[in-house]
């Protein structure tokens, strides 16, 4: 039996020079292809590009910008003092020469809570500043080196642990007296240790990463490899860090000016603010009212800020954007 073979041949046979015109693209071109279609941005630039994406962490970081402005310039520019007394004035509501009314002795309460904006926003940041800062060499040096500094240091810190921070703050402020130095020192003495501890954990972490061995293999000094490599790596979280414990110091400044071991008069805080004003809380509430809303909107923003700064600062959101 004869085997019959079946051929296609297309009504219009192909050209052997094909033109181009007869072609076109599909898809993107080589052009576009090329193209960089992500800008070549620094840890840090990239960082802040993605924080004012998140309006949340931006309206924070506004807002804390405006009361450290206020802060610093509102008494400067106000024709009353924070300590001067009319008693024309006692328990005054908001007015227009009062923004804010007065409190039960006549003083101005617009001007004494920008003042006390002053303290509460210096120790916060300070107390927080410092523990980072002795938190961060701490922890560096247990993750970095370990052994028997290790050991030592995190016993001591297991030790702190085990004891009320409160109880430790009391004592100092006791045996220190009132005063802003003396409350920034009754902070330091154990708020550190939990910045030790998360230090030394993403140290020990970063130490064995093949960029490190490659360093230590190189020859490169310790002091080098710490302040080059791993301290970058570790930057983003010490800030995240920083934003995180500045409200809970200044809550924890509030709490002691409130309980009597803060801020001495004439001085004041806003914790000094909060416990003159809860004893005219039904006569004059906006004595309490409008430090009680600067202490929560503060903490709020600051929290805020923190939480977008953990989202920028974190490796692992970049390849998702």
């Amino acid at each position: 039996m004869k085997k019959t073979t079946y051929v296609y041949q297309p009504e219009t046979p192909a050209p052997k020079n094909p033109d181009a015109s007869l072609f076109r693209t599909v898809g993107k071109s080589a052009e576009e292809m090329d193209k960089v279609t992500r800008p070549n941005l620094s840890f840090w630039a990239d960082a802040w590009r993605r924080l004012k994406k998140n309006r949340v962490a931006l309206f924070g970081l506004i807002l804390i910008a405006v009361y450290v402005l206020l802060a610093i310039f509102a008494p400067l520019f106000s024709r009353y003092s924070f300590s001067a007394m009319d008693g024309k004035m006692i328990n005054a509501g908001p007015s227009p020469e009062h923004w804010l009314g007065c409190d039960s002795v006549g003083r101005d309460l617009w001007v004494r809570i920008w003042m006390g904006a002053r303290v509460s926003l210096t120790i916060g940041i300070a107390a927080a500043s410092i523990n980072m800062m002795i938190g961060a060499v701490m922890g560096g040096l247990c993750g970095y080196y370990g052994g028997k500094l290790d050991m030592i240091v995190m016993r001591i810190v297991d030790i702190l642990y085990g004891i009320p921070s409160l109880i430790i703050t009391i004592l100092v402020m006791v045996v220190l007296g009132p005063g802003i130095h003396t409350l920034i020192v009754a902070m330091c003495i154990i708020g550190w240790i939990g910045t030790c501890r998360f230090v030394r954990g993403e140290v020990y972490r970063l130490k064995g990463q093949d960029f490190v061995c490659a360093a230590k293999v190189l020859g490169v000094r310790d002091f080098t490899i710490i302040m080059r490599h791993i301290l970058p790596n570790i930057m983003g979280l010490l800030i995240t860090n920083l934003c995180m414990a500045i409200p809970n110091a200044i809550f924890q400044e509030a709490f002691l000016s409130y309980i009597g071991l803060g801020i001495s008069p004439p001085n004041c805080s806003w914790g000094i603010l909060a416990k003159e004003g809860i004893h005219m809380l039904r006569m004059a509430p906006h004595e309490i009212l409008f430090p009680a809303f600067f202490i929560c909107s503060t903490m709020l923003a600051l929290n805020l800020l923190g939480d977008g700064l953990r989202d920028a600062f974190d490796p692992h959101l970049r390849g998702t954007e």
